[in-house]
C-alpha cells in the first residue's frame, strides 16, 4: 500500500499569479482575524524553556478563569499573547472532556503572530477547539537561556512540547499541525516514534522542505532564495545569534557570522555545528524527513504546493515515498504558505479549511 496523491486546486485569485506573489502576500497583505492568547512558560529537561500560547473555550486572553477583567501584560506587548496563565485556567481545560485539541508548530523564525498561525488558530477555536501553539526555542519574543536555539531535525522538543501540552489537557481528542520548518521536524518525530504517538487522531504538515537539501540549495543559490528570502530571515536570525555570542562569547565565532549571506552560511557557522552536525550539508541531510515517511502511522496529510518558491517540486514525496497513512495534497498554486484566495486583498481561509476537512475524517 502507498500513499494517496490529491492535486484538486487551491483557487488562486486571478490578480495574484506565481508562486512569489502567493507567497510574498500571503504573509503580508492577506486579511485574517486576529487572535490574542494566553501564555505558558515551561522549563525544559536541560534547564532552558519553551512558550505556549493557548485559545480554546473556557480561555479567555482579556479575563481569568473567574471571570475578572485583566489589563494586557506589559512583558508580552510584543508577542501574540495578552497574559501569561494562571493555576485555574488549566482547571477549566481540563474539565472539557473529548474536546477537540490542536497543536501548532511554527516555521523558520515564526511564532504565534505568523499569518498562518492566527488564520488557523481562529479558525478552530471558533469551532470550539482547543488550540496551542508550541514556540521553539526563541521565537517565542524573548531569548532562551542556552547558546543553542532550534532546527528542523528537533524532534526531542517536538515530543516534549506535545507531551507537556496533553498534560494540561488529558482528556482532549489530540491533533497537531507544522507549517515548513516545524513540519519537517514533526514529520520525523512522528516516523520515528510511532508506538508512542496513537494518542494523536490525525497530523497535518504544511509547506515542508522534506528533502532540506534541495530546499536549502534553493533559498541559498537563487536568486530569490538569496536576495529576498534568505534576507528576510536573516535578519532576525543572525541578531538572535549575535546576542547568544554576547551571552556566549566562547561558542559563536563572531567574525563569521559577519560574512554569514546565505541560509547555507548560517547553518554552516551556528545551526550545524551547534545542534550536532559536521556543516550544512550534514545538517540537511540528517535531519530531513522524506527518507521516513514510509513509517508513518499517524493519518498524515502532507500539503504542500507545486509552485512554493522554496520547496522544489521535483523534491517532494511521491505515494511511493510514504506509508498508506499519508495524504498527499500538492496543488498546483498556492506558493509557501501562502493559499491566498478571494477578491483582492485576499484571505488565508482555504488552508484553516483544508486542515479542518483532514481532521474531520479523523476525529
Amino acid at each position: 500500500m502507498t500513499a494517496t496523491l490529491d492535486l484538486s486546486p487551491c483557487p488562486p485569485p486571478i490578480w495574484l499569479p506565481g508562486g512569489h506573489a502567493q507567497t510574498i502576500w500571503g504573509a503580508t497583505g492577506a486579511r485574517f482575524h486576529h487572535v490574542t492568547f494566553v501564555r505558558e512558560r515551561v522549563d525544559t529537561p536541560d534547564s532552558d524553556f519553551v512558550d505556549f500560547d493557548w485559545t480554546g473555550p473556557s480561555l479567555f486572553a482579556d479575563k481569568t478563569a473567574g471571570n475578572s477583567r485583566v489589563e494586557p501584560d506589559v512583558t508580552l506587548e510584543h508577542t501574540a499573547a495578552h497574559r501569561w496563565a494562571e493555576r485555574p485556567d488549566w482547571h477549566a481545560l481540563q474539565n472539557l472532556d473529548a474536546t477537540p485539541a490542536l497543536m501548532l508548530f511554527h516555521g523558520l523564525e515564526g511564532s504565534s503572530h505568523s499569518h498562518y498561525a492566527q488564520s488557523i488558530a481562529q479558525y478552530f477555536r471558533a469551532r470550539g477547539w482547543v488550540v496551542v501553539i508550541g514556540h521553539f526555542r526563541s521565537c517565542s519574543g524573548f531569548p532562551n537561556r542556552m547558546a543553542r536555539a532550534y532546527y528542523s531535525g528537533d524532534t526531542e522538543d517536538i515530543g516534549f512540547m506535545l507531551d507537556t501540552a496533553r498534560a494540561r489537557v488529558p482528556n482532549a481528542r489530540w491533533h497537531v499541525a507544522g507549517v515548513s520548518l516545524g513540519g519537517n521536524a514533526l514529520l520525523k518525530y512522528l516516523a520515528e516514534n510511532p508506538n508512542t504517538t496513537g494518542w494523536l487522531h490525525a497530523a497535518a504538515a504544511v509547506s515542508v522542505p522534506m528533502d532540506l537539501v534541495a530546499a536549502g540549495n534553493t533559498l541559498s543559490t537563487t536568486w530569490a532564495g538569496r536576495s529576498i528570502y534568505s534576507r528576510y530571515f536573516l535578519k532576525s536570525m543572525k541578531r538572535k545569534v549575535a546576542e547568544k555570542a554576547r551571552r556566549f562569547p566562547a561558542s559563536i565565532d563572531t567574525i563569521r557570522l559577519g560574512h554569514v549571506r546565505t541560509l547555507r552560511d548560517f547553518d554552516d557557522m551556528y545551526t550545524a555545528p551547534m545542534h550536532g552536525y559536521k556543516n550544512a550539508l550534514d545538517y540537511w541531510t540528517r535531519a530531513s524527513s522524506k527518507p521516513l515517511l514510509r513509517q508513518l502511522q499517524t493519518p498524515t496529510l502532507i500539503l504542500n504546493a507545486r509552485n512554493d518558491p522554496f520547496v522544489p517540486e521535483a523534491s517532494l514525496p511521491g505515494p511511493g515515498d510514504c506509508s498508506e497513512q499519508v495524504l498527499l495534497h500538492q496543488p498546483a498554486e498556492g506558493g509557501h504558505v501562502g493559499f491566498v484566495n478571494g477578491s483582492f486583498p485576499g484571505n488565508v481561509s482555504w488552508l484553516p479549511m483544508r486542515l479542518s476537512r483532514f481532521f474531520e475524517r479523523h476525529a
